[in-house]
């Protein structure tokens, strides 16, 4: 047997699974998915915690140090700065870093890194009505950035922020605290980026 891929994944509370199952994680659906389809996967290596913010992240990768170069890695963090009000240009230059490292793991291969837009919590019960446009606004904006980050350094991205936003109308999207993705939710975010992680694990 061929030997098994490695993904990491990074992130905050997207990419734990905060108040989901473990099965349920987006991580865990995608390589459970790829594995049916005949993908030789590890499990995913996860290094992500509810609340991290990016210089948050970066502390937990020199923490826990891991060893590439891996097939694929992800990135997904933001939503936490711009809920505590950091600075859009800090942003910029954290998400940076973050996405250098990202593709140091994989191998210095740009093209084996798939950036995340971040989702859109205003929409959600959580967030005051009031406060909604202007939270959905600040998420469009630290996307801009991150967009032409990942476009700059060569490495893939997948918008799953309207994804997101389908909650304001659909429940079922929601897990129970009402602020967090569900599995269901999770499981729409795989099929968005699918395309993208197959075409890179098809390149050799």
């Amino acid at each position: 047997m061929p030997p098994a891929l490695r993904i990491l994944a990074l992130g905050d509370s997207y990419t734990i699974g905060e108040a989901v199952l473990a099965h349920q994680r987006w991580p865990v659906q995608l390589v459970a998915y790829l594995r049916g389809c005949g993908w030789p996967l590890a499990d995913p290596e996860i290094i992500a915690r509810t609340g991290w913010t990016t210089d948050e992240l970066a502390g937990g990768l020199d923490l826990a140090r891991p060893a590439g170069p891996y097939a694929l890695v992800t990135l997904l963090i933001g939503v936490n700065n711009q809920y505590h009000g950091r600075s859009l240009d800090e942003y910029r230059a954290q998400f940076a870093d973050l996405l250098a490292r990202s593709i140091g793991l994989a191998g210095g291969e740009a093209g084996r890194v798939l950036v995340l837009s971040i989702p859109d919590w205003g929409v959600t019960p959580y967030a005051h009505a009031t406060g909604r446009p202007a939270i959905s606004a600040e998420i469009d904006s630290y996307n801009a950035a991150n967009f032409i980050a990942a476009q700059q350094a060569g490495a893939r991205y997948v918008d799953i922020t309207p994804i997101s936003r389908s909650a304001a109308h659909d429940l079922s999207f929601l897990a129970e605290d009402g602020l967090h993705p569900s599995g269901g939710m999770y499981a729409a975010w795989v099929t968005a980026m699918l395309p993208e992680v197959t075409a890179l694990l098809s390149t050799p």
